[in-house]
């Protein structure tokens, strides 16, 4: 049994950059990224994921997507936002934020690419990033968390896969 299983997940789609949102960290969701969000989120369901904590970027497209989670999932986890989790965030910073919540069994942390990528391939001893679709979710599990040890990649699903499931 893992100390920790810890997910990681991107944003849904969001509004496209430009004149309409000139401060990127307003920019939400747009109302498919909303829906495609709920079909995931009930694709996480169905695969009996149960998250005690979310852990999000303080930017609002990953605030709604935590909420969408969040208010789809029967364990109903609670969320909280960390600017460990903002573009300028570092790995070390992530984990030093989870640590806080470790005790909690199962936690997702929601950012932006290509943060979650680098955090996973940080986690799990990889060298190279891996890619985040916006939706994309991976299961990483903790004996010991970093540095003292590493994640074991127990699964990745692209968000069409999780829709299919939802």
């Amino acid at each position: 049994m893992a100390m920790l299983e810890l997910y990681l997940i991107r944003h849904g789609v969001a509004a496209e950059r430009g004149e309409d949102w000139p401060d990127d960290s307003k920019r939400p969701l747009t109302s498919d990224g909303i829906a495609k969000l709920r079909k995931e989120a009930r694709g996480l369901a169905a695969l009996d994921v149960a998250i005690e904590q979310i852990v999000c970027s303080p930017l609002v497209r990953t605030r709604q997507t935590a909420d969408v989670i969040a208010e789809t999932l029967k364990s109903k986890p609670g969320v909280v936002t960390s600017d460990a989790l903002a573009p300028a965030g570092t790995p070390a910073a992530v984990i030093q934020e989870l640590s806080k919540y470790v005790r909690k069994g199962s936690v997702a942390l929601v950012g932006h690419e290509p943060n979650l990528g680098e955090l996973a391939a940080h986690l799990i001893g990889a060298r190279h990033a891996i890619e985040f679709k916006k939706g994309a979710v991976c299961r990483i599990d903790f004996e010991v968390l970093p540095p003292k040890g590493s994640g074991q990649l127990r699964w990745f699903v692209t968000p069409k896969m999780l829709r299919g499931l939802g």
